[in-house]
Order: structure tokens, then C-alpha cells, then sequence
């Protein structure tokens, strides 16, 4: 039977989003003969629809749905509507991210072990450590065609690259090097080579750097075991009296309310839209939201621990060619509690486009230091810190009854804290980003703080016990067997690495747990 399914259809899999773990997720089980509906709230961009233009492409991709905010966080004081940036379309933030896919080190699994008692913070050992993953990593590293790993090359340094790499090696930093990046140094699984265009973040329009819109999208179609019903937002995930659910509700491109049945829903939606799901699917049978007797869905948000550094010399760099992503620094990644921080950092080079760079550096400022900031900018190079935050119960997402959607459903408000280990975490880095352009002849360095710009992580997290988490080692729920999370909600601690690649791990092992439970007919 081929695609598109009846709405009445119960033996399908419905999935809601089509990201990097939602549409990984439709390609595996279509490719092992599953029948899948994705409901995807945003349309579909291809490479030739993509644009070279930040403001423009964000305007293109960008998920503006009303949110709000609140916490000590600068987003919440800069950029109150825009807790983060991610994307309304087919694929997901795949067409907006990067490309840099690192590996979870071995102690990260196990966070509450290695760190101990971290005062504020609820860290919690994941269900699943780095043997167990392994193999999933490496059939992960091989669909996104990830650099550097299974034989294949790292890609070419450019400028901003080669100023990091001198300065960090001045430092004596040894771990530097293009990065593992899901971007194609030659020719693989038929897209194109990198044409270092640098417009990453705007959807690549050569095809390669991977993203499922153009992937494993079209891949799971080809099968005709996959529907993707685009510019279709999920409103609530039905369930019948045994707590089992049954189907998905959703508004239409037209904005009128649908129902599909299901036999297993998966919701990807990110760390905003899929609590905000859970909570706004509340029944009698389960008041405080689908798969909350835990309390814990919409608790332990993490954004990444993030800052960025800039350097102008008395030469131009032109940061802005070539991948936006161009390389890392790796040897602070470590978990070394002597630096007065638990958890560690990954210092990776970044561009952004002069019309960001004067939205994201300093919102609201202008004067002299702020405008010779930007008359430097031909001979800036940047870097972006990334590294692991502490999971706090505090910071979480909930609903905002105050404010409602384009249909009417409360929106959510997200609510985030520094921890203490963020803000040490932080500064050191600045001081080790500002060090790395001093070493090679800045003539000034200046940190900005985080942009609305982050990986989005926790929610709904993995755990062993259902009474400190939302789902499973298999993304499963702990509470309703036939209702799975597979993005990076069910993430139990943040790790300091990019988390694409663990999201795509995940639901490739979860796409083989969910088909052999079918078969099996214990799902």
C-alpha cells in the first residue's frame, strides 16, 4: 500500500515534526516497510528555494510563532519573542544548523556519577551509555556522511579557520582541526561537494551539507511508505479509556481541525513544541498533561552554555567565506573540575553576516564602540563557545494561558536560569577565546553574550526511573506504551558536544526498537 494513508487508517505511525529526528525516524521505519504519517507544521524549501540572505532566509525559515519568556537569561531581556531560532519547514533545523556532528565522550552519559552533587542542579545518569551507542553513532556518521570519520576527509580551512587554528596552537591546544561536520568534502550519496558559499545557516543550496528535507524525506517518499502533510500543526495527541493513543489532531494549511488515527505516535517537535504538545493534550485521565505523572515534562530546558569571542587585525580575514562552522578547538571539552566548573567546552569557529552581526552583537546599542565593531568587520574573525549546562528543574517550559497561537492554542513560555556552573563555565572560556586572538596579534577581542541562536535540549528527558523523567532508554514514555519522544527533548544532560548527531543516533535506534516491537505486537 502506497501513501497518502486515510485519516481512519489506526495502523500507521504518526510523527509530528521532520527534523533531525523526526524525519530520520519516517525514512528508517518507511524503509523497513512501517507505514508513516508526518504532520509538519511549517512547507517545503529545497536548495533552489533557499536564500543567500540572512534577514531574508530568516524570514523564509525562521519559527515565529508568538512565545514568551521570562528568567535572568540576556534572550529574555533582548530578544523576549525569540527564545531561539529555529526552523517552521520540512526538515526542520536541519536546513538552519551547521553541520557539526561530535560524539558524546564516555563520562557525559553518565553526568550524576562523574560530577557528583552539583548544588541547583538535577543532573541525572542517562539510561544508555557510550558502548551501547556506538554502533548507532557510527550508522549515523555514515548516513549524514559526517567528515573525518569512516574514511572520509576533513574539509579546507579558511581564513577564519587558519587564524583560529594558529592562535590556538600558540596556546597549546592540540585537538584543533576542521571539525567532524555533516558537510561533503567530495562527492556522497549523490549531493555535491562543498562550494564553501557560507551561507550554512540559510540552507545549503549546493545539497551538501545534509539535511533530512532533501534526504531522508525524499528517501522515506521514494518507498511509498511515508506521507509528509506539510503546513499541518498538531494541536493534541488523542488517547482512548485504557490511556492507549489513538490519533493526533491537527489544523490543515487551511486552518481547519483534522484528526489522523494512529497506532504509535512519536512527537519531534524540539524542546518547545513538544512539551508544549504533552501539556496541551491534558485529559481527564491525565490532568497535567499526556506522559506527566512524573511532573517532569517541560522541566531540566538546556540551551548549550554559549558566548561568542571576535578578534579585529590590522588585516582583513573575510570570515564570512568558506563553511560558517570551519573548525574546533576540542582539548577543553574535557571534565576537569580544577578549572572551577564541572563539564566542559567546545570553541568553534563562526561568521555571521554583517546585517546579524549588528542585530545579535549588542541589541539596542549604538556609539563609538559599538560602529568600530562593525568598521572592523572585514578584518574580524569569530568563534562560537558551546559546552554543557546543568539540567535545572526550574528552567523549564510551560504554558502561557495569556497568550495563544494563529489557532487559538496557548503558547509556550520558556523560563530559563544560568547556573552558577554555566557562568564560570562561561568566563573561562571567554578568557581562553580572547587568548586565542590575542596570540596571534588582535588588536582588540570582545566576548558577546549568547544569541537567541542554541541548541535546544531536555523536556522530556530519558530516564531509568519514571518518577525523574518522561520517557524511556527507547524514547518510549514511561506512562502510555504507544506514545514515543524522538528529538532532543529526551536528551537527560546536554554533554558539551553539537547535538545533531546524537538526535539522528537516537532515532535510527529507535526507529529498530519501534519495528521490532511491531512485529513483535507488543506495540
Amino acid at each position: 500500500m502506497t501513501a497518502p494513508f486515510e485519516q481512519t487508517d489506526d495502523s500507521v505511525v504518526v510523527i509530528i515534526g521532520t527534523g533531525a529526528g523526526g524525519g530520520v525516524l519516517a525514512n528508517e521505519l518507511a524503509q523497513k516497510g512501517v507505514s508513516v504519517v508526518s504532520l509538519e507544521a511549517g512547507g517545503r524549501y529545497l536548495p533552489e528555494d533557499f536564500i543567500n540572505d540572512e534577514w531574508e532566509s530568516f524570514g523564509q525559515l525562521a519559527w515565529t510563532d508568538p512565545r514568551t519568556t521570562s528568567g535572568d537569561w540576556r534572550v529574555a531581556k533582548d530578544f523576549s519573542g525569540l527564545p531561539a531560532w529555529i526552523v517552521k519547514a520540512v526538515g526542520g533545523t536541519t536546513t538552519h544548523w551547521a553541520g557539526a556532528s561530535l560524539r558524546f565522550q564516555e563520562h557525559e552519559w553518565k553526568a550524576a556519577t562523574t560530577y557528583g552533587e552539583v548544588q541547583g542542579a538535577n543532573l541525572l545518569d542517562w539510561p544508555i551509555d557510550a558502548a551501547e551507542m556506538a554502533p548507532w553513532y557510527e550508522k549515523a556518521e555514515t548516513k549524514l556522511g559526517v567528515t573525518r570519520t569512516g574514511g572520509r576527509p576533513g574539509l579546507p580551512g579558511n581564513n577564519n579557520y587558519k587564524v583560529f587554528e594558529k592562535g590556538a596552537k600558540a596556546l597549546g591546544y592540540s585537538e584543533v582541526h576542521t571539525g567532524r561536520m555533516a558537510i561533503n568534502s567530495e562527492d556522497y550519496d549523490g549531493r555535491l561537494a562543498c562550494q564553501q558559499t557560507g551561507f550554512c545557516f540559510q540552507g545549503c543550496k549546493w545539497g551538501a551539507k545534509w539535511s533530512s528535507v532533501y534526504t531522508d524525506i525524499e528517501y522515506g517518499e521514494a518507498t511509498g511508505n511515508l506521507e509528509v502533510r506539510e503546513r499541518c500543526h498538531a494541536a493534541r495527541i488523542l488517547h482512548d479509556d485504557s490511556g492507549k493513543v489513538t490519533g493526533v489532531e491537527y489544523f490543515d494549511a487551511d486552518g481547519n481541525l483534522q484528526m489522523q488515527a494512529a497506532r504509535i505516535v512519536c512527537v519531534a517537535g524540539n524542546s518547545f513544541e513538544s512539551p508544549r504538545l504533552l501539556l496541551n493534550s491534558a485529559s481527564s485521565m491525565f490532568p497535567d498533561g499526556l506522559a506527566n505523572s512524573s511532573g517532569q515534562v517541560g522541566r531540566n530546558y538546556m540551551r548549550h552554555m554559549t558566548g561568542s569571542v571576535y578578534g579585529v587585525f590590522d588585516k582583513p580575514v573575510r570570515m564570512w567565506r568558506g563553511t560558517t562552522m570551519a573548525g574546533i578547538v576540542q582539548d577543553e571539552a574535557k571534565h576537569d573540575p580544577s578549572r572551577g566548573f564541572v563539564g566542559g567546552f567546545e570553541l568553534e569557529t563562526l561568521s555571521l553576516g554583517l546585517p546579524f552581526m549588528a542585530a545579535f552583537l549588542d541589541p539596542g546599542a549604538w556609539g563609538r564602540e559599538f560602529t568600530t565593531a562593525l568598521d572592523g568587520y572585514e578584518n574580524m574573525a569569530g568563534l562560537w563557545i558551546v559546552g554543557e549546562d546543568m539540567p535545572q528543574e526550574t528552567n523549564r517550559v510551560t504554558l502561557n494561558h495569556d497568550v495563544t497561537d494563529q489557532f487559538g492554542l496557548p503558547v509556550v513560555n520558556v523560563h530559563f536560569d544560568d547556573h552558577p556552573n554555566d557562568v564560570a563555565m562561561r568566563n573561562y572560556a571567554y578568557e581562553k577565546g580572547m587568548a586565542i586572538y590575542d596570540a596571534v596579534g588582535a588588536t582588540r577581542t570582545f566576548p558577546t553574550p549568547p544569541y537567541p541562536s542554541t541548541h535546544n535540549l531536555g523536556t522530556n528527558r530519558m530516564s531509568e526511573n519514571a518518577r525523574d523523567g518522561v520517557v524511556n532508554k527507547w524514547g518510549q514514555t514511561h506512562d502510555v506504551a504507544n506514545l514515543f519522544v524522538s528529538d532532543g527533548s529526551q536528551f537527560t544532560t546536554g554533554a558539551a558536544e553539537n547535538p545533531t548527531l546524537t538526535i539522528v543516533a537516537l532515532a535510527i535506534r529507535q526507529a529498530d526498537h519501534i519495528a521490532r516491537e511491531m512485529s513483535a505486537g507488543t506495540l
